[in-house]
């Protein structure tokens, strides 16, 4: 009972620690820490996962030396798939085995037992919380349960601490492009410029924003970042089932762009290198002008709050299309009436 208290009391300082600690950095190492301390453990290792390589890298440690070898990344996918399955990974003697790799190199490092759990968030593992132990052990049940319960909620923390960093991220782009738009009335300008920043703040391969021309009803490029000229002319069609759903007001998430019935282009998506597409529509007032493209050379699930990102973008350039042109039929009004008026003074 009084260990049971001892886990209740160190989760509650571990919660509000993860609560309050803003950087990144701060917080891996504050969920290491607390393992090593709460479980009176040796050392403590963060893998999490990365996304561009689909591997599960070590990111964040204690206890450990700095030339320590970790497992093989790739060998590590195989460790997941049966933490996903069986909830956790217990070694009471790393030294005998089998399952492990650098056994030698574990007891050098003076690790006895190891105690591996996914980190999740939303059933998804983002991450591998290890604990190595100096001496052997038989990890119990209210162990386990405790180690889980810290990479949860340590899962939760790193999470919310990345929609936090997306949110100011957010929030700059949105001021770099009305920083953009109050600065000039070039609109491929403003347009060259929005992909540029989208591409390079959410890390995509590319972007490309095409208009309507309704005389010829293609999708004419007006502007693009990071895409091959020859990818760029496959484009233009607006009889694609993307482009259609487009125009038609609504937004399509492409998972897997070589292989979505979806995509036409799947030959072509593939020679670029992409793996996951947005499109978007830009619309004026009521009126969808254009269609917005994202790529991304990996696989990427888009959250909501990026999704509804995108789409804020996509109408701010809209607007600004729109605002440049009732500024260009004002001026044209404003020459044609000085034309009307000094046709009647040459009157008098």
């Amino acid at each position: 009972m009084t260990r049971d208290r001892d886990y209740f009391k160190s989760f509650c300082k571990i919660s509000k620690a993860f609560g309050t600690t803003v950087g990144e950095e701060d917080l891996l190492r504050l969920i290491v820490e607390s393992a090593i301390e709460s479980m009176d453990a040796k050392a403590a290792c963060l893998f999490l996962r990365d996304e561009r390589q689909n591997l599960f890298v070590p990111t964040a440690q204690a206890g450990l030396s700095d030339n320590y070898l970790h497992a093989d990344p790739l060998k590590a996918r195989k460790i997941v798939a049966a933490l996903e399955k069986e909830g956790f990974l217990a070694f009471p003697d790393v030294a005998s085995d089998p399952r492990l790799e650098h056994r030698e190199a574990k007891t050098a490092e003076g690790i006895a037992s190891l105690l591996t759990v996914p980190v999740k968030v939303k059933d998804c593992t983002i991450g591998v919380l290890s604990l190595y132990t100096a001496t052997r052990r038989d990890f119990t049940p209210d162990e386990i349960e405790f180690l889980q319960a810290l990479a949860d909620q340590g899962g939760i923390a790193i999470d919310n601490n990345r929609l936090h960093r997306r949110m100011q991220k957010n929030a700059m782009l949105f001021l770099d492009l009305a920083a953009g738009i109050n600065s000039t009335l070039d609109i491929k300008q403003i347009l060259r410029n929005l992909t540029v920043n989208i591409a390079n703040n959410l890390g995509l391969k590319g972007v490309l924003i095409r208009l309507l021309d309704e005389d010829t009803g293609r999708l004419e490029l007006v502007a693009s970042h990071g895409l091959s000229d020859a990818f760029l002319e496959i484009g233009s069609a607006t009889d694609t089932q993307t482009a259609t759903r487009a125009l038609e007001g609504e937004t399509m998430v492409i998972s897997d762009a070589t292989t979505d019935e979806r995509i036409r282009f799947k030959d072509a998506m593939k020679k670029e290198g992409i793996a996951s597409i947005i499109v978007t529509p830009i619309r004026a007032r009521d009126k969808v002008i254009g269609v917005m493209r994202l790529y991304s050379d990996i696989r990427r699930e888009f959250s909501p709050d990026l999704m509804l990102m995108i789409e804020a973008l996509a109408h701010q350039g809209g607007m600004a299309i729109q605002n440049a042109s009732m500024y260009l039929a004002l001026q044209e009004d404003k020459k044609s009436l000085e034309e009307d008026i000094w046709s009647h003074r040459s009157w008098f």
